[in-house]
């Protein structure tokens, strides 16, 4: 008796132990968040990315068509197949994509055919773990990623007739099909553009088991027996007889650069089994994520912060792999060659330069350190750095804040790279155009560096948002020339520029408008209109892109007053105003249904207006107004987001603004206070040191700054340095449901301002 007492008791206490475990970071995540978007309208136009941070390759279970962007979309019932995939976007689309699927009954290639219906019910979606039963089929299949391979597990039901389907998608692609080693091998090319003519990514897969049917697939024809296909649409049908509940693994990797190389990066799977990998993975996801510890009893806000924490570690991608000598090296998409080094891929400059790369400085320099490597890469070899780069340059967005991202890292205290390639790279993007990339340097710069701005007249689209983006990167220029020493011969010409935004300042409407050539504005100007001068936006959202020089801007509205007011009515004008102005684009309609007046959150231009409210004296309205945004415009469920996420942006947003703080200004050293979400955060930063920070009073009406401290000492600025968090802190917070009016509004209190700088 006393030995079946004793073991209940064992078993008792261990399953309190079990059930007492903490949840670990990864656990909180959700891939789905952002999922439920269409083209008429993004809530993050995000795919369940089964990945590892800043992964070469991802994997997606693939609801849309082949080709089609939103490749995942959460109302969708049927699968058509398990893709690996590089999509930054659905707008930017995918390149070196090809699927697998397992099918049971009959051998068939086509994607609807293949397709079954699935439930989220049977659906876990982890960044590490993917599972999903497909009940056409009566097959589970499971996934689970390294950095450039992944394992399938797939669980066959009692039939003769179970298959796997690979699908190397069209625009020109290659299988073969090698039995006696159970493998299967290939390439495909489909891309969206910004690749060289010799792109292909060359793909390994193998199998535990052998074949007892095999069939190569030709623009759409099945040939069985046939081993080798090369056509515009390229496949392979593989068969087994299996008994119920049978597991057959695939183990899969790709190559940019070839099959060896392919074969090299199957490597990183190991002799390891499925469960082994996949608590490898997890493992890694809770070291990146675990970099921000967060205490809290708020679970929907947990959820959110690592649902978003995970996807601002996602791109851009590490595009560089490991050649047998165990070196970096890159297939590069500028110019086809195989290179030494690293190369990073599938961001766009203009939405991740506000706080995506920002976020990397702080918390994980050593992967940005890398980066920077990357862009010296792609400067020698394109003779230009990306602004949008998938893989290669495309076309795409305004400005030229490849300048403001290596500012920010030197500035920021980054070093091991070549800074003075890309002094040499920022200079010449400013004072050129890529030749076949409009994106990429600066269109319309010979009009700006004559007049300060690009004129409205002069059949150069979205003038006014190019020309204050190239203030502000002009600035950025300014500040890495000085931090590197630079004569004042050299860059005083930045820092002239940098005061260019004052060119496009309308004074009748106290917003930025467009000139004419001859220096007219419009007297038709309606600063509701989402028109030709401004990207994806009105004025009321781009007047505040003057991140080098708020209170420059404050005094052209005519004092921190004025200047409040006109914060104050961009939440107060309809969303509905301006919407008449042109054809509906989605980013209208997001904000129009977010009832927030004319604030577009779910765009990238304006998400740092809110903290400007620090600038002018009156901290509490950026307090009010981020906790407005955090709590109703971010969720974790799969309509998560209020508009495109934006590779890591509109996340990093969320994380930088849940901590209290934001980088208004990449380039300067400075972080603008907002409202802290949690009662406790401690950053584990890189060189050891933790920032702790702590909300005392915190819940869902305190969203006020009663008082601060920094290190013990009472504290009223409206902003924190790099080196306060850099060297260790403690950060206390307290919060109140009441504004405190005499806090954070001395001149000494407002942060970082260019026109106050001395020169």
């Amino acid at each position: 008796m006393k030995k079946i007492t004793c073991l209940i008791l064992t078993i008792i206490s261990t399953i309190c132990t079990v059930s007492a475990q903490k949840p670990t970071p990864v656990d909180y995540v959700s891939t789905l968040v952002g999922t439920l978007s269409k083209y008429e309208l993004s809530t993050g136009n995000t795919y369940p990315a089964i990945a590892m941070p800043w992964g070469m390759n991802f994997w997606t279970p693939q609801t849309g068509k082949m080709g089609d962007g939103w490749a995942y979309v959460y109302t969708a019932d049927k699968i058509r197949g398990f893709k690996q995939t590089h999509q930054p976007s659905p707008w930017m689309n995918d390149y070196g994509q090809f699927a697998i699927m397992p099918t049971t009954g009959k051998a068939v290639f086509d994607q609807d055919e293949r397709a079954s219906w699935f439930s989220h019910k049977a659906e876990v979606a982890k960044p590490y773990y993917y599972k999903v039963y497909l009940a056409d089929h009566d097959v589970t299949t499971e996934i689970t990623p390294t950095e450039r391979a992944a394992m399938f597990r797939f669980t066959f039901p009692d039939t003769d007739d179970s298959y796997v389907v690979i699908d190397a998608f069209d625009r020109g692609s290659y299988v073969k099909i090698i039995p006696n080693e159970n493998k299967i091998i290939g390439y495909t090319t489909r891309n969206s553009g910004g690749v060289p003519e010799n792109f292909k990514n060359y793909f390994v897969i193998t199998f535990d088991k052998p074949f007892t049917y095999y069939a190569a697939v030709g623009d759409s024809i099945i040939k069985k027996n046939e081993t080798e296909v090369k056509k515009n649409h390229s496949g392979a049908i593989i068969g087994f007889s299996t008994k119920k509940g049978e597991i057959i693994h695939a183990r899969v990797a790709s190559s940019f650069i070839s099959y060896d190389q392919a074969e090299l990066n199957l490597k990183e799977l190991g002799t390891d089994s499925f469960d082994q990998l996949t608590a490898k993975g997890k493992q890694v996801w809770n070291e990146t994520l675990g970099r921000i510890e967060v205490e809290d009893d708020n679970i929907d806000n947990l959820r959110t912060f690592y649902s978003s924490l995970y996807r601002s570690v996602l791109f851009p991608r590490n595009l560089s792999e490991i050649n047998k000598e165990g070196k970096v090296i890159h297939y590069s998409p500028y110019n086809g060659e195989v290179l030494p080094g690293y190369m990073f891929t599938d961001t766009g400059f203009w939405d991740t330069f506000r706080c995506l790369f920002p976020f990397l400085n702080l918390m994980y320099p050593s992967m940005n350190q890398k980066m920077q490597e990357g862009l010296v890469n792609a400067y020698k070899e394109s003779g230009f750095l990306p602004e949008w780069a998938s893989p290669g340059h495309r076309s795409i967005m305004v400005g030229n804040n490849s300048a403001s991202v290596v500012a920010d890292a030197y500035i920021k205290g980054l070093r091991g790279y070549d800074i003075e390639t890309l002094w040499e790279a920022v200079k010449h993007g400013a004072n050129n155009v890529h030749p076949k990339v409009a994106a990429s340097g600066r269109t319309g710069y010979e009009y700006y560096n004559r007049l300060g701005y690009i004129p409205n007249d002069v059949k150069i689209s979205q003038n006014v948002a190019r020309s204050l983006e190239y203030s502000y990167d002009d600035w950025t220029i300014y500040q890495l020339g000085k931090a590197l020493n630079k004569p004042e011969a050299e860059i005083a010409i930045y820092g002239e520029r940098a005061m260019n935004y004052k060119n496009l300042f309308n004074p009748k409407n106290k917003l930025m408008s467009g000139k004419t050539e001859a220096g007219k504005f419009s007297d038709t100007f309606k600063p509701t209109d989402w028109s030709w001068d401004f990207t994806e936006g009105n004025s009321w959202h781009y007047s505040w892109s003057v991140f080098q020089d708020p209170q420059g801007l404050i005094d052209l509205m005519g004092g921190k007053k004025a200047f409040v007011t006109m914060l104050d009515s961009v939440f107060i004008i309809p969303g509905s105003a301006g919407m008449d102005s042109r054809s509906m684009i989605h980013e209208m309609r997001e904000m129009q249904v977010m009832n927030m007046g004319q604030y577009a959150h779910g765009n990238q231009p304006a998400q740092h207006m809110i903290y400007m409210y620090n600038y002018a004296g009156e901290p509490w309205k950026a307090q009010y107004w981020n906790r407005e945004v955090m709590d109703k415009l971010y969720t974790s469920a799969p309509d998560g987001y209020c508009g495109d996420e934006d590779n890591g942006q509109t996340s990093a947003w969320y994380v930088f603004s849940a901590l209290g703080f934001y980088p208004v200004c990449p380039g300067s050293d400075q972080y603008v206070l907002g409202s802290p979400l949690f009662k406790k955060v401690t950053l584990n930063l890189e060189n050891g040191k933790k920032v702790i920070i702590t909300s005392n009073n915190n819940n869902k009406n305190n969203r006020y700054i009663q008082s601060m401290t920094l290190n013990g000492k009472n504290y009223t600025k409206n902003y924190l340095t790099h080196s306060d968090l850099l060297n260790g802190a403690t950060i206390n917070f307290e919060m109140s449901d009441k504004p405190n009016k005499s806090r954070g509004i001395n001149d000494s209190d407002a942060p970082y301002s260019f026109s106050k700088e001395k020169r």
